[in-house]
């Protein structure tokens, strides 16, 4: 099946010396192009059941990486589980304008960080007055920075329970069937306060502006720019509610863990660039689902333009679902909702199943490790004739180490190995803190010079 890594290990290099990318932009390609590849390493393993043998390079674990991002939300969602109710559930969108998302590119940190909590506390103070529900609500919001095409189209999804607990924390106060709080309220309240807290991010000089925007730096141009985004509106919408808590799940394991675009979304690669499906929500009907073919620089172009900061948050819990009073509020939910709280086993009696990390993809049986490879002398070779030659000397080496692996003394190997298994803080590229330093250390350099990067990557081209 195509995949992402393919194209960018195909005209990655050629396009990267062209272009002006971020450090974290040139991380994401460097992750993606050596994922799964000799480059990082890997493993030998043998099949417990039809004794095969295979070879498992190691993931980069990028949370950009479409391929690295199936385990990372099942253990989310295993984790999401507990904390569902019985109620319904409802679906609520937050989208900022597009002069906002231009401007956002520049400043990831501070918008996508204002849309998220100014997302959050909109639902809560309008859910909060006595006049919609009167009840202290809780949400999950997930942020997502692309439309269907890979456009730069800042939203945040939010799943919230429909009701809360009543100001004496006495009451759980449900919200009508089928409809939770009025979009019109939400919009409006939306707009004011994040036009308020952008003016105070631009008064404190948290916001840049680079090219055609570079005249909002003052604080008068800023003004007359904002004067419009008041007075339009902005679009929050709330879909029906969920066909109960399994459905929750459902949607959450599509939505949580995405990124710019699939794997099963793109069609073909070739000389004529890159074919990829999407939807067209102008239309309705069958006639929405086409197909867009971009050439390969703008394809991961615009892939780049979805690289979140580092350390970014994009899942966040607000109110009643918050981090650090979740379990309370949710025993007093239960308990006010006649609901049994979930028991769990003492450790005695409790018996931990844990899943098989590697499966052999002809019988299914459970693969055990017999040998660990070491990443390649030079992980940043991307030639592709190179990286099939070693691919080829590591299954002959494969074979040669199973026949010595066989029989009892396998399982002896197996426990050996699986000792040295890196873990996931020690998996990652130990090359990325001296480049950092070197990075900072020079800031004339061009991946540190904020100015030529957004002008590069954002060079819109029409489909």
């Amino acid at each position: 099946m195509l995949e992402v890594a393919d194209i960018f290990r195909s005209h990655g290099p050629a396009w990267r010396a062209t272009a002006h990318l971020s450090l974290g932009q040139l991380k994401v390609m460097s992750a993606i192009e050596r994922c799964r590849t000799a480059a990082l390493g890997g493993h030998l393993l043998r099949c417990s059941g039809c004794a095969r043998t295979e070879v498992s390079f190691n993931s980069c674990r990028n949370r950009h990486r479409p391929k690295c991002q199936a385990s990372a939300a099942h253990r989310w969602l295993e984790a999401r589980q507990a904390g569902l109710l019985p109620v319904e559930y409802f679906h609520v969108v937050f989208t900022l304008p597009a002069p906002i998302s231009a401007i956002a590119w520049y400043n990831k940190r501070i918008i996508y960080g204002l849309l998220l909590d100014i997302a959050a506390d909109t639902l809560r103070t309008i859910a909060a007055d006595p006049k919609h529900l009167g009840a202290q609500i809780g949400a999950t919001l997930v942020l997502h920075t692309w439309g269907s095409a890979l456009t730069h189209h800042p939203h945040v999804h939010g799943i919230v329970p429909g009701g809360g607990l009543s100001p004496d924390d006495e009451r759980w106060i449900a919200c009508r069937p089928g409809f939770f709080l009025p979009v019109r309220a939400l919009s409006r309240l939306f707009r004011r306060r994040f036009l308020d807290a952008l003016e105070v991010a631009h008064r404190h000089g948290q916001l840049q502006f680079f090219g055609e925007y570079t005249g909002l730096a003052d604080p008068a141009a800023f003004a007359r720019w904002l004067a419009p985004l008041r007075a339009c509106e902005w679009v929050v919408y709330a879909k029906r509610p969920f066909a109960g808590p399994k459905a929750v799940l459902e949607y959450l394991s599509r939505y949580t863990h995405r990124v710019a675009i699939s794997n099963q979304r793109l069609v073909a690669f070739d000389e004529r660039g890159v074919t990829f499906r999407w939807k067209d929500y102008r239309a309705k009907g069958h006639t929405r689902y086409k197909t867009m073919t971009l050439e390969a620089g703008e394809f991961i172009r615009r892939f780049l333009l979805h690289v979140l900061p580092g350390g970014f948050h994009r899942i966040r819990h607000y109110g009643l679902l918050a981090n650090p009073v979740r379990r309370a509020r949710l025993a007093k939910v239960r308990d006010l909702l006649h609901v049994a709280p979930e028991i769990s086993p003492l450790a005695d009696d409790s018996v931990i199943a844990t899943r098989p990390v590697f499966i052999c993809r002809h019988c299914g049986a459970p693969m055990i490790v017999i040998d660990i490879l070491a990443r390649s002398p030079d992980p940043g070779t991307t030639d592709a004739a190179e990286a099939d030659m070693s691919i080829a000397v590591l299954r002959s080496a494969c074979r040669t180490s199973a026949l010595r692996q066989r029989g009892p003394r396998a399982n002896v190997c197996a426990s050996r190995f699986s000792k040295r298994l890196p873990s996931p803080r020690h998996h990652r590229d130990r090359t990325s803190a001296p480049l950092r330093h070197r990075v900072s250390a020079h800031p004339t350099s061009r991946l540190n010079a904020p100015h030529p990067a957004p002008l590069s990557i954002l060079a819109y081209q029409s489909p």
